[in-house]
């Protein structure tokens, strides 16, 4: 994959992809963080590709334009945590605390690293006592956890019992995380997406339907969270 920068205020970066399965042309923005990819038949010259985007510029700007704005998490602004904003403040300590609902990390200049370290450890807590909680409750167990900064899924359960989540999950309410965690735990007992899986997430999260309509309507916010990279 190689990407073109369509020139202009701001420069739009463009991974492009050559596909042998597609049929023609395609522009997708990404809901999720604002990544731009065009997709080009695998016998298609790269200059008709280009010219497609060109021409395309207006449209690729003004929905761009729509999408949320990055975070950029800093000393002296907020980080979401937990589904409420953390305000986040520099300097009086040596590690990075929280407390009474204030994030103190110990210098302005590696904030966003520190809140992002933070947040990481309190995911992987906050999801191991989750999937702990639900395996239980359906009788199974899982062999390891694993925490990443995933785009396509929140979530995922390996053939050999392996969960993997996103970090990011614990800058939305608890009871999302939760319900990410009953979702892969369920996975556990139906490794696919059936009517009987699907029965056994709502055995264990009945309202997960609600959880699963906010994580569609909201997640895409919690990925432009940018933490200084």
């Amino acid at each position: 994959m190689s990407v073109h920068r369509l020139d202009g205020n701001p420069p739009i970066d463009v991974s492009i992809r050559k596909s042998a399965r597609a049929k023609r042309l395609s522009l997708r923005v990404s809901q999720l963080d604002g990544r731009v990819t065009l997709t080009i038949p695998s016998r298609s010259p790269l200059r008709e590709g280009i010219s497609f985007l060109q021409e395309r510029e207006i449209w690729l700007r003004t929905h761009l334009i729509r999408l949320a704005p990055e975070a950029i998490v800093q000393a002296g602004g907020a980080l979401p945590y937990q589904g409420v904003d953390l305000p986040v403040v520099a300097g009086a300590v040596k590690r990075t605390a929280l407390r009474d609902g204030v994030l103190h990390v110990p210098d302005a200049a590696t904030a966003g690293a520190k809140a992002r370290a933070f947040l990481k450890l309190r995911a992987r807590d906050e999801l191991a006592i989750a999937s702990d909680h639900y395996a239980r409750q359906l009788g199974v167990t899982y062999n390891r956890l694993s925490i990443r900064d995933t785009r396509s899924r929140w979530g995922s359960c390996s053939s050999d019992g392996v969960l993997m989540y996103s970090w990011r999950l614990i800058m939305a309410p608890p009871e999302i995380l939760r319900y990410v965690a009953a979702h892969e735990a369920a996975h556990l007992v139906e490794m696919n997406h059936s009517d009987r899986f699907w029965a056994v997430v709502a055995r264990i999260c009945p309202d997960y339907d609600a959880h699963r309509v906010w994580l569609k309507e909201n997640g895409g916010r919690l990925h432009r969270v940018n933490f200084g990279d």
